[in-house]
């Protein structure tokens, strides 16, 4: 649900989205039995540069997302060259706090996997924004948390848009730390 909404998203605001795979496969099966087909291998996207980077939750998918190679080679240059990474659900503790990404940040998590995050002083919000870093609480706080990337890649003024016609109209802003 959260990759399907967050890809959905990004693409209604005009986004050029690539969804890559971890897996040996293009087709991926998500969490509940809900087959995704990725449009490249992570291998096809090493050395690319992306405005964003966006990571699904879910389990087992997320200790697969943390055992790329790849995928972890990527988040770092994102990271270091202080562009957008993301996560939801149990992502953000189970990738980024597992490498150490989150000190000093404030971050939120899915709350089977909230505390495992260092920090828990932001863990009760919806939606939370570090500068470059947005994190989210899981399947219910998906639209929010691509709609507050649509903002951090455009403007508010797109994400509005965006959010209209899907009737998403009274959407709490993200908590700013």
């Amino acid at each position: 649900m959260e990759a399907v909404i967050i890809i959905d998203v990004l693409r209604r605001a005009g986004a050029d989205v690539t969804v890559a795979s971890v897996e040996e496969s293009l087709q991926v099966e998500m969490s509940r039995k809900v087959e995704l087909v990725a449009d490249k291998f992570i291998a096809d996207v090493s050395g690319q540069s992306f405005d964003a980077i966006a990571l699904p939750g879910g389990m087992p998918g997320a200790e697969r997302l943390r055992a790329s190679a790849e995928l972890l080679e990527i988040l770092d240059e994102q990271i270091r060259t202080e562009k957008i990474w993301s996560a939801i659900c149990a992502s953000p503790a189970v990738v980024f706090e597992s490498q150490g990404w989150l000190k000093g940040k404030k971050a939120t998590s899915h709350p089977a996997f909230s505390d495992k995050l260092a920090d828990q002083s932001e863990v009760p919000f919806r939606v939370v924004v570090d500068k470059n870093l947005i994190t989210s609480r899981g399947p219910g706080t998906a639209f929010e948390f691509a709609l507050t990337l649509v903002e951090m890649l455009y403007d508010k003024g797109k994400a509005d848009e965006v959010a209209g016609p899907m009737l998403m109209y009274n959407r709490d802003p993200p908590k700013v730390v």
